[in-house]
């Protein structure tokens, strides 16, 4: 065997050796997937889905958490920079919730998740994104699931560009949607979302909440226009009770903060004593 067909020849072995150890998944076992047309959408997307470890010894009903950007919540393998590890917190905590992940439309994501558009990166059209998930996505996860249905078991959250879509997703159909987490929302991205909020009625959402959290260390408007939201949306809520809001000391624009804040965010949505 000559010197420079060996060379290649182990090179290849190391490779083959490396590359499944560099993108081996680290999804639990309770994570399993499926694909849907989309036709709002104009696409199939593949959605994620987390079942706890009670779910196949119990008949009840779970509540269910629709989570924007799925490629980075349960594994490090599809993940841009980090994953939120939404299953690991999920199974150490033991907490019974279902968990529908929904995969980002890549080029399209910002056109999904912006409900208006913005002057230099368009966008705008989270109203289609959110028909898929109303009236596709969550009868679809209704028919296949042991699902509680109604507004008070069904969240929906995101972070950056998703927490801008979660939150307006709620103010849209607050009857659908009963509470939002919505991490280091893209408040900037138009002034229509806080126009939006003003429009309300009074206490027209006297039944939903809202979960906010952003990082100290973000953008020097990330922290400023969400505590201008959270004025503003006080106004329209029965209770200052129904918004939780705080800031992150050293916390970054990235997924190690969001992930290091999902597991006080789920026990929030179902209302357990930490």
């Amino acid at each position: 065997m000559n010197k420079v067909f060996y060379l290649s020849f182990s090179f290849l072995i190391v490779i083959l050796t490396v590359l499944p150890t560099m993108a081996q998944s680290t999804a639990s076992k309770n994570i399993s997937t499926f694909s849907i047309q989309a036709k709002q959408l104009d696409t199939i997307k593949k959605i994620w889905v987390y079942l706890p470890e009670s779910y196949s010894s119990n008949n009840k009903k779970f509540p269910v958490l629709y989570l924007q950007d799925a490629q980075n919540l349960f594994d490090k393998s599809t993940s841009f920079v980090g994953e939120w590890r939404v299953d690991e917190s999920l199974d150490s905590l033991n907490l019974d919730l279902i968990v529908i992940g929904i995969e980002h439309g890549n080029e399209k994501r910002i056109d999904e998740l912006t409900p208006y558009p913005h002057s230099e990166y368009k966008g705008g059209k989270a109203d289609s994104y959110l028909d898929f998930i109303m009236n596709t996505l969550k009868p679809h996860v209704d028919s296949l699931y042991h699902t509680s249905s109604s507004a008070e078991n069904t969240f929906i959250g995101g972070s950056s560009l998703g927490g801008l879509f979660s939150y307006y997703a709620t103010l849209k159909h607050p009857d659908v949607f009963g509470k939002a987490i919505v991490f280091s929302p893209s408040f900037w991205y138009s002034e229509d979302i806080f126009d939006f909020t003003e429009s309300l009625e009074l206490k027209s959402l006297s039944k939903n909440q809202f979960y906010f959290r952003a990082g100290e260390k973000e953008s020097e408007k990330m922290l400023p226009l969400m505590y201008k939201m959270k004025e503003l949306l006080s106004t329209k809520l029965a209770s200052n009770t129904q918004i939780n809001i705080d800031s992150i000391p050293d916390g970054e624009h990235n997924e190690k903060l969001w992930s290091k804040s999902f597991a006080d965010a789920a026990i929030w949505l179902l209302e357990l004593d930490k």
